[in-house]
This record gives structure tokens, sequence and C-alpha cells, in this order.
């Protein structure tokens, strides 16, 4: 799942009621974020207290719901006037690993005509 480079994530900014589960969620992609639940993307989710993130993925017959609970620590959850953000695979496992996506600076990539 995660080693497929066009994966596309989606993060619901702000808080969401972690009793959730598969169909709550689902509803929440379709009605609020006004996505597809169907369509093969991940889509994060996180709590009030910022230590419980849940993931949702369908793949090719049903869907998987992944939970990662923090015991001491919180994630640095985006906020944002928008209700989703987009992220790339490698932006959401920093952020899982605790990096702050919004700070995190990476190397503009480099394009030559010649080798030396």
């Amino acid at each position: 799942m995660l080693s497929d480079v066009n994966l596309k994530v989606y993060l619901a900014t702000g808080s969401t009621d972690m009793r959730k589960s598969i169909n709550g969620l689902s509803i929440l992609i379709s009605e609020c974020l006004e996505l597809n639940p169907l369509s093969g993307n991940l889509f994060a989710f996180c709590n009030r207290k910022k230590n419980i993130i849940k993931i949702l993925y369908r793949d090719r017959n049903g869907f998987c719901l992944f939970q990662k609970r923090l015991e001491k620590h919180r994630f640095p959850w985006p906020g944002s006037k928008e209700h989703v953000l987009a992220l790339g695979r490698r932006e959401l496992l920093w952020l899982m690993e605790g990096l702050d996506i919004r700070n995190l600076k990476e190397h503009k990539p480099l394009k030559f005509n010649t080798v030396y």
C-alpha cells in the first residue's frame, strides 16, 4: 500500500470523533471532504487530543482501517481553513513519526543538461 509512489493521501484537518469506524469515516469523506472513499487513496484523521490517528484505505476487495495511538506525545496535526489537505506518502510517514510537515523543507529537484 505505502510502496505505491502515486498514492494520494488526504488529511482531514482539525479533529475527528475517533468513535467513528469504517462506515462513519466513509460518510465523512464523501459528505464533508467531498472525496470518493472508494478511490483507493488514503484518508487520515486525528482526534482532538492529537494522540490518535486513523487511516482509512480501500483496496480491491474491502476497506482497511489503521490506527496509531501515542502513549505520551502528540502528533503535529496541521490545522487549516480548508477541510482537507493533500499530501504524499512520504509526508504521511513523517507525520506519523512526529515530524511537523508544515516546517519541513526538502531540496528542490535539480535538472542537468550535461554531465561534467
